[in-house]
């Protein structure tokens, strides 16, 4: 294949990559507000593309350590990089459809690091900067959103609900949600950039070391603000309802904690996954709010995904990046069989479908409502 046709290939195959993180990532920001009625699921996932969109252009550190931080990018080409992409895409699909919270960021990661592997070498991968960058933040993460949010909402409930009914939490859970998407942006967008970079250096298009161009940060946030509007209602139902029962105090409190924690990471040029975070965050709210029941069942079967997603696509990866390296003929192969999953996937989730109209909008909790009934 005409190299130059390949390097857009594999530029159109991350923007695809970008678009399913999009939409698989939306329950991460606005989850806990549909669930709470805080905001209705259109419009909640509208202002979460926004903000995802305007969230890309805040930073580049996350990028450049895609770029030139996992693989050594002078010893991979773009087919390589292709058949990591499709790893990435096949798992996002798959646990979309069992509606499983998983790691688009870690799809990522291990798409690549198994193409790098299988077909450049193990000496191409950057296992201390993977541990480094990736494993060691993928376990703090949610450790620390949890944490951070299982404090807040034991003050919240202890101090403000009790003494001023809650009032305002409705909007404060609005403001966070915000504040989630926009970190969301700043850190997901840039894996995708990061992508695009090491697909372009690869090919000699970019001297190794280079920072995104302008039209890569462009072109990488449209993508994930167009996915994340067509918002993932199957993940955004595990995380607003199968965690925990979720009232606006705690909305709040998860999606406050697990936007500092995104956006200190994006400062800091740590790829962490937001699927993680947030997640996390919506565990702590349960554990900080006593009568909030804990399903750990479900909690432990997304860790399970969370331990499988970045070698399970690792795996994808590998055979995918292997068959691309061996010419136009593997390319070709390579990017049927993933439209092929894709419109499995598609046509299986048609059978039991999960709309925006699949969220009923419940009634104000007790926590919104208890003014009201101090002044009757």
């Amino acid at each position: 294949m005409d190299p130059s046709l390949l390097v857009v290939v594999v530029i159109c195959t991350a923007l695809v990559f970008d678009f399913t993180n999009g939409f698989h990532d939306t329950a991460n920001a606005m989850a806990t507000s549909i669930a709470t009625g805080a905001l209705r699921p259109r419009v909640a996932v509208a202002i979460s593309a926004v903000l995802n969109l305007a969230g890309a252009f805040l930073s580049v550190e996350v990028a450049k350590t895609i770029s030139s931080g996992l693989v050594d990018e002078t010893r991979i080409g773009p087919a390589i990089v292709f058949g990591g992409l499709i790893g990435a895409i096949v798992w996002n699909l798959f646990t979309w459809y069992v509606g499983l919270p998983s790691s688009s960021s870690h799809a990522l990661f291990g798409g690549l690091i198994g193409a790098t592997w299988v077909s450049a070498g193990a000496d191409s991968v950057h296992f201390a900067k993977i541990v480094d960058k990736v494993l060691v933040p993928a376990a703090a993460s949610p450790i620390i959103a949890g944490v951070a949010a299982a404090a807040v909402t034991y003050l919240v409930y202890r101090f403000l609900v009790r003494k001023r009914g809650g009032r305002g939490f409705r909007v404060g859970q609005i403001v966070s949600a915000s504040l989630v998407s926009l970190a969301h942006g700043t850190n997901d967008a840039q894996k995708t950039m990061g992508v695009i970079t090491l697909t372009l250096v690869a090919a000699g298009s970019l001297p190794a070391g280079s920072a995104p161009p302008v039209w890569v940060i462009i072109s990488a946030a449209s993508a994930l603000a167009l996915g994340t509007y067509l918002g993932g209602w199957r993940i955004t139902h595990t995380l607003g309802k199968g965690l925990t029962d979720i009232e606006g105090p705690q909305g709040f409190s998860a999606q406050t904690s697990s936007a500092v924690v995104i956006l200190l990471s994006s400062h800091l040029g740590f790829p962490l996954s937001t699927t993680h975070v947030c997640s996390g965050g919506i565990v702590g709210s349960g554990v900080g709010r006593r009568e909030a029941p804990v399903r750990w069942r479900m909690a432990g079967r997304m860790v399970l995904a969370w331990l499988f997603t970045l070698p399970a696509a690792a795996i994808v990866g590998a055979a995918a990046g292997k068959i691309a390296s061996l010419g136009e003929a593997g390319t070709i192969a390579v990017g049927v069989a993933g439209i092929l999953f894709a419109a499995g996937i598609y046509l299986l989730s048609r059978r039991k479908p999960v709309t925006a109209h699949s969220f009923q909008v419940p009634e104000p909790s007790a926590a919104d409502t208890e003014p009201d009934r101090l002044a009757a």
